[in-house]
């Protein structure tokens, strides 16, 4: 009885924390969209909290009316495609040789990837590194460098090891090669995993901007969203931003932002739930399986 009084105490403590957590994260992003479709006064007068004051929808029509935050917007979104299919090919094409454990060399390159993981040459040589292959200012220098995860690889590894050998064994049998192997045995019980690193890798594509302000920096047509945001939000006055985009009131300025904010979220928030489901299965699974 005392146990189990105390089982539930614990409980409640753990529930209470969770939900902290989840309202820290959540009430910005609700301050954001309230103030996304708030009217420039409320704005300015600072009225609005959690809910819209004079609620319109202007500052998204702004958005869309904008030539360069669509641009920006569609670009994002194909680098993001782009990228998380590269990933995944890059990915799958390093962890299922691996799981081969007559693979001349497997022990090496086990090595030798997981040494990446745990040391880098840094910033400095990695944008001369880019200069000196002409990636610079160009959008391959937002894929290529980052186009392959070893934390993503292993995970995908662990998965693979967690299909029955039998499996592959019978499909050699029957005259199957690893790529018929990979194509016909592993790729379609691989899903979940699939899922999975493909949401890690396009949440981290999409809300990278630190490899932008490094390599296209000085090409505007270029820049991410998320770049383009940060450029935006970091302009010192809201009046001078109202100016240069047409705007005159500075709180209308200040709604752009906010809407700016939500077109660079919202589609994340959208994908997540949809993969949820392969989410967990995948996580779960590679982590275990070895």
């Amino acid at each position: 009885m005392i146990r189990s009084r105390g089982r539930k105490i614990g409980d409640a403590v753990i529930v209470f924390l969770c939900v902290i957590l989840i309202l820290i994260c959540i009430l910005p992003i609700i301050n954001i969209a309230a103030r996304s479709v708030s009217s420039a006064d409320a704005i300015i007068k600072n009225q609005v909290g959690l809910w819209p004051v004079g609620f319109t929808l202007q500052p998204y029509i702004d958005v869309l009316s904008l030539s360069k935050y669509t641009y920006s917007l569609a670009y994002t979104a194909i680098l993001t495609i782009i990228g998380t299919v590269l990933s995944l090919i890059m990915t799958m094409l390093l962890a299922f040789p691996l799981t081969y454990d007559n693979l001349p060399g497997r022990k090496f390159f086990n090595a030798l990837a997981l040494i990446t993981m745990y040391f880098g040459a840094g910033t400095i040589p990695s944008y001369l590194l880019v200069k000196d292959l002409g990636m610079l200012n160009k959008p391959i220098a937002l894929i290529l460098p980052y186009c392959l995860s070893i934390f993503n690889m292993i995970l995908m590894r662990s998965f693979f090891y967690g299909i029955p050998l039998s499996m592959r064994e019978a499909a050699e049998i029957d005259g199957a090669g690893p790529l018929k192997v990979l194509t016909r045995v592993y790729l379609p019980l691989s899903k979940p995993v699939f899922a999975t690193l493909a949401l890690f890798y396009a949440v981290g594509r999409w809300n990278g901007y630190t490899d932008a302000i490094l390599y296209v920096s000085q090409n505007e047509k270029a820049w991410p969203i998320q770049l383009l945001l940060y450029n935006l939000l970091n302009n010192q006055a809201s009046l001078e931003i109202g100016q240069q985009e047409g705007f005159v009131m500075p709180g209308k300025a200040e709604s752009v932002k906010a809407a700016t904010v939500m077109f660079a979220t919202i589609p994340i928030l959208i994908i997540y739930p949809w993969l949820q489901r392969y989410f967990i299965a995948g996580v779960t699974l590679g982590a275990v399986k070895e």
